[in-house]
């Protein structure tokens, strides 16, 4: 694994560990519908996409004509 996918695993793990961690503190309480679970969203995929190597943000990207 190079440096740019530690760098996404990492940084996708930091997010939803401190959304957990906030959540078990009582600063935020995550069983309510809230913006707080597209964070999670985001920080889940992040940490499998530094694992894997597929992001799925990215084929939508490259299937609309990105680079």
């Amino acid at each position: 694994m190079n440096a740019q996918r530690w760098t996404v695993t990492i940084a996708g793990a930091f997010i939803v560990f401190s959304l957990v961690m906030a959540h078990m503190s009582g600063t935020i309480d995550m069983s309510n519908i809230s913006w707080l679970w597209f964070t999670a969203f985001v920080g889940l995929n992040l940490f499998q996409s530094g694992l894997t190597g597929f992001c799925p943000l990215t084929k939508i990207l490259k299937a609309v004509g990105a680079s």
